[in-house]
Formats: structure tokens, C-alpha cells, sequence
């Protein structure tokens, strides 16, 4: 408690202004002694005049309960001028001690006092010897997501904004905050932006530019990521000193396309680590459904291996036993030419004449569309107004909630539905209603909050994807980029040394796919790196091996095994 208030104090002390509150409030005690003083002097003078005699410690106390107004009535004058001089004592105390006084504390102590406070609570600087720390301008779905990952693997960050009463409350919800105007350079200064690791913008186009050019001026070699909504702030954001910038939209456009049946059934490349590439590839419609792993022969006849497969938005780990039906899903796990392999076989199948329905046609249900016809992807995009399409032949105009509309645009022999929305309420009835109408179909559902990406799958959802978990797996990946790939909503690739527990053994003799969910994709070694090894392969004590894993596989890993062997 002591120190506390003491720094709070040295924080009122600190600046210009605060020293001269501290002075006139000391000033207005001072006089405030002075006058009690002389009211003392003045009662024993009066006093023995009258013929009474009283000790100081009296002539102080008569004063005080005079000033107060308290008035206990005790100790009186006798004589007219007394009385007199008790109506002087009486009205100036009034004035000093019930007017001037409250005044005087609340303007030049205790506001002061109280900023003070808040700023120990949400700090305009941070503190010295800040480094490799990520900075964070909004406090909007991607960065809330983000915080929790940066949380995760240990990053400091610092959650910069302009208005002190919500760093208030962020501080209060257990967020690292700083106040700063975000278009001032003095912020960036004061939040050590030429020592941290990475810039994370995710306001409006205007403010991120802003932020960028101002970041830019003090830091020429910190990544700096930023959102754009309109595809021409893109070029604008990157001559202002934008490292990255993120079209979210666009970004889930082209996970919905790449998960869509009735398209292609060629492999879509979702992640690179080195020379090891992982894909993602439906099964519906091939060859493959009805069979398991084990009878499938990809790994023997193309070289590639299936690491794991999407069952209605979860991810399984791969096993022998694994069923292939027509809704899943594979992540494939290879170098370039088993991939080009994989598609030369199946890129006969999984083709369909009915077209996709896209339901909303803001924009990630345009950005969804495009990438569609990029795959040659037939598709409706349901939509009430008319103006946010452009082509009228691909768009039925009226609500979703419409029966006819949606037997309008094709959802009794479509594969696939996709929900894009903004609304997450929306979603999920609408969710709920296409799983009624067609439970066969395939769903794929926009989140616009993390927090709600399990309940659309509860509502029925096959695939949801939400701008929180892909912005925030782009920020971790480039944060992150020797260590760690995000390829997918929960789905991480990592590298680590060889834990000494596997030294000296082979793949298959670890159970590392049975103990903690993660799959060998890769070994490096000083040689070189062996993509997709056999489980019969050694693992040496000084080579590292990549993993893939859900993030509960992957915290399950590093609980029991840290980060590897010592060298890590």
C-alpha cells in the first residue's frame, strides 16, 4: 500500500502541472495555518481582556470548531467586541473550510490523484527495456483472438488507444494497455515501436494508413500488418509502409471456395514450411469414399501422406481405421511432386453441374463468388438487395428466410450451402434452417466472433471460418515464421528439436501420433529435410522434426516434451 502510494504520487509529481498543484495546494494550507494561528493569538488576547484564562491548546480548539461551524458553545465571549470577533472567525472559516477547502482539494489533489491512478492502470509509455513485443491499435474480434494466441506462446503485446476511459476498462477485462493518440509520433515513441517484433493494425482503412505512415517514420524495419475493406486502400496502405496487408474477406472467399464440394478434387496448397507443402482435398465423389486410410494407398502409390481429416468442421488426427466419406475432408502432407501426382489422379472428380448457393451478398459472399469462378465453380448468391450484385443472372433477389427463395436458387440439388453474413445470429438460424431443409448438404458458415464458431456447429455447420482465427493465423505466422505455421483454423504446424525421450528411436516406435494427436511431417537434418518420412525412420538427437497438430495437440506435446532436446 506504502509504495503504491508513493509511485502514485511521484506519477502527480512527475509533470509540470502536477508540481504546481502540488504548490498551490500547499500554499492554501499555509495560509489556512496562518489564519488559524492568528484566530488563536487574537482569542487569548481577547480572553484575558474579558478576565479568562485559557491554555493554547484551548485557543486552537475554540478556533477549529468555530471555522467548522461546529460551535459547541463551551467556550464564549462575554463582551460585544468577542462576539464580534467570533462572527469574523465563524464566516471566514465558512468560506475556507466548507467552500474554499473542498474546492481547493478536489481541483488540485484529488483529480490529479485520480489520474494519477489511472494512469498506473493504463500507462502513456511503456516501460524501459520493452522489446520484441507485438503492438495492437483495436480491440475488434481479430485482436481479441490474436490476444489470446500472443497469450499462448508468451509474446508481450500492448493494446494501444487513444481514449484513457476504454483503456480503463480493457485494463479491467486484464489487457496490456497503453494510451496514445494513434496519428502521433510521440506514441510510437513512448511505445518503443522501433523495439518491437511486429505492428497489428485492424481499424478502419483511414486510421490504419495513418498508423502505418506515422509507424513507418520511426521503425523502417518492423513488419507492419494491416486490414483494408476496400480493395483500393490496398495500394495505399502499402506506399504507406504497410508490410502486409490483409484482405479478410477475400481471404475467407477463398477457404470456402477451396472447401466446396462439387468442385475439383485436386489438392489446394494451405500452408508451406520449406519444401513441405500441406493441402487440403475433398473426398466427395471419388474413389476414396467408402474406404479407410489404410485401403486408400496413398501413401504407398502416390508418396503422399494423409495427416489428419476434417469431419464436419472437426479436425481427426489420421489413423489407419479412418473412414473416407463423401463429406470429408483431407490435409495432405507432401513435397510439390506428390502433390502434382495426387492431382493428375483425382482432378476427374468431384465435379458438379448444380451450382453452389451463396447466402448474403456483402462482401465476403462476393469474395466467395469470385474465388468460386476462379474454380470454374458454378453459383446463386441469395441476396435482398439488388445493388451489391453485380450480375443479376448469378443472383436471386429476396431473404434467405424464404423457402422459395432458396428453392429458387437451387438449395434442393446443391452441394453445397455458404453462409456469409455479418450477423452471427443470423447465421445461426440460417444454419439451423439448411440443415433442416437438406441434411445431406454440406454447410459452410461465416463466424464474425470466435466465440461463436462452436455453436454454429452445433446449429450444423460443416466448416465455420471467422475473420478472428484467419487474421490472427497470418499475424502469428509471419510473427512466428522458423517455428510455427497456422494452416488452418486450429491446425498449427510446429518444429522442434528431437525430445531426448526419442533420440536413437524410429517414428513409429515414439507413438507420437497416439500419445499426443501430432503426426511426423518432416525431418531436417544438416543434409537437408525428408518430407513425409516413414515411420521407420531414425530420429537423431540433432535433427529437428516438424509436427502437425490441433493447438490442444500441440499444447499437449510441448506439456509433455517442452520445446525438445537442449539445443532448443
Amino acid at each position: 500500500m506504502l509504495k503504491s502510494f508513493s509511485v502514485q504520487l511521484a506519477s502527480v509529481a512527475r509533470n509540470r502541472r502536477g508540481r504546481r498543484n502540488l504548490r498551490v495546494l500547499a500554499s492554501f494550507f499555509l495560509l489556512l495555518a496562518t489564519m488559524v494561528t492568528i484566530y488563536s493569538i487574537t482569542f487569548h488576547l481577547l480572553m484575558q481582556m474579558e478576565g479568562q484564562e485559557h491554555s493554547w491548546i484551548t485557543g486552537f480548539y475554540w478556533t477549529l470548531t468555530v471555522m467548522s461551524t461546529l460551535g459547541f458553545g463551551d467556550i464564549t465571549f462575554q463582551s460585544d467586541i468577542g462576539r464580534l470577533f467570533s462572527m469574523v472567525v465563524l464566516i471566514s472559516g465558512t468560506i475556507f473550510m466548507l467552500v474554499l477547502l473542498p474546492f481547493t482539494f478536489i481541483e488540485f489533489f484529488y483529480d490529479p490523484w485520480m489520474k494519477a491512478q489511472a494512469e498506473t492502470r493504463a500507462p502513456r509509455r511503456l516501460p524501459p527495456g520493452t522489446r520484441d513485443h507485438v503492438l495492437l491499435t483495436s480491440h475488434d474480434s481479430v485482436a481479441t483472438a490474436l490476444i489470446r494466441r500472443l497469450q499462448q506462446y508468451k509474446y508481450p503485446y500492448a493494446l494501444v488507444v487513444p481514449d484513457v476511459d476504454e483503456a480503463l476498462n480493457l485494463h479491467d477485462l486484464g489487457l496490456n494497455v497503453m494510451v496514445g493518440d494513434l496519428d502521433s509520433p510521440e506514441t510510437w515513441k513512448n511505445a518503443r515501436a522501433s523495439d518491437a517484433a511486429l505492428l497489428a493494425s485492424t481499424s478502419s482503412d483511414v486510421t490504419n494508413t495513418n498508423v502505418a505512415f506515422t509507424v513507418r517514420g520511426l521503425a523502417d524495419k518492423l513488419p507492419i500488418i494491416t486490414s483494408a475493406f476496400d480493395a483500393s486502400s490496398v495500394d495505399v496502405l502499402k506506399l504507406a509502409g504497410s508490410s502486409y496487408v490483409l484482405r479478410l474477406e477475400e481471404m475467407i472467399g477463398q477457404s470456402f471456395a477451396r472447401r466446396t464440394l462439387g468442385g475439383d478434387a485436386k489438392s489446394h496448397m494451405i500452408g508451406k514450411f520449406d519444401e513441405l507443402l500441406i493441402a487440403e482435398a475433398t473426398a466427395h465423389d471419388t474413389p476414396l469414399v467408402g474406404k479407410t486410410l489404410r485401403e486408400s494407398g496413398l501413401r504407398q502409390n502416390l508418396g503422399i501422406t494423409v495427416v489428419g481429416v476434417w469431419e464436419r468442421g472437426r479436425f481427426e488426427p489420421a489413423r489407419a481405421e479412418t473412414m473416407i466419406n463423401n463429406h470429408t475432408v483431407l490435409v495432405l502432407a507432401g513435397s510439390k511432386e506428390h502433390m502434382t501426382r495426387y492431382d493428375e489422379l483425382f482432378c476427374i472428380y468431384n465435379v458438379s453441374s448444380e451450382p453452389v448457393v451463396i447466402v448474403g451478398g456483402g462482401r465476403v459472399g462476393r469474395a466467395t463468388a469470385r474465388a468460386l469462378a476462379r474454380r470454374n465453380v458454378d453459383y446463386r448468391i441469395v441476396e435482398p438487395r439488388a445493388e451489391r450484385v453485380s450480375d443479376p443472372e448469378k443472383c436471386v433477389i429476396g431473404s434467405a428466410a424464404d423457402l422459395e427463395v432458396l428453392e429458387k436458387a437451387g438449395i434442393r440439388k446443391t452441394s453445397t450451402v455458404i453462409i456469409t453474413p455479418h450477423d452471427d445470429d443470423l447465421n445461426v438460424y440460417l444454419t439451423i434452417y439448411c440443415r433442416q431443409l437438406r441434411p445431406d448438404v454440406q454447410i459452410l458458415s461465416r463466424a464474425t466472433h470466435e466465440r461463436n464458431v462452436a455453436k454454429m456447429h452445433r446449429a450444423g455447420a460443416d466448416s465455420v471460418l471467422s475473420y478472428a482465427s484467419i487474421g490472427t493465423s497470418v499475424v502469428m505466422n509471419l510473427l512466428q515464421r522458423s517455428t510455427i505455421l497456422m494452416v488452418a483454423e486450429g491446425l498449427n504446424l510446429f518444429k522442434v528439436r528431437v525430445p531426448g525421450e526419442f533420440a536413437g528411436k524410429t517414428i513409429g516406435e515414439t507413438s507420437i501420433r497416439e500419445t499426443t494427436g501430432c503426426s511426423v511431417v518432416a525431418i531436417r537434418t544438416e543434409r537437408g529435410m525428408e518430407v513425409v518420412p516413414s515411420p521407420s525412420a531414425v530420429l537423431s538427437p540433432d535433427a529437428d522434426i516438424v509436427l502437425i497438430g490441433t493447438t490442444e495437440a500441440e499444447e499437449h506435446f510441448l506439456k509433455l516434451y517442452g520445446k525438445g532436446g537442449p539445443d532448443q
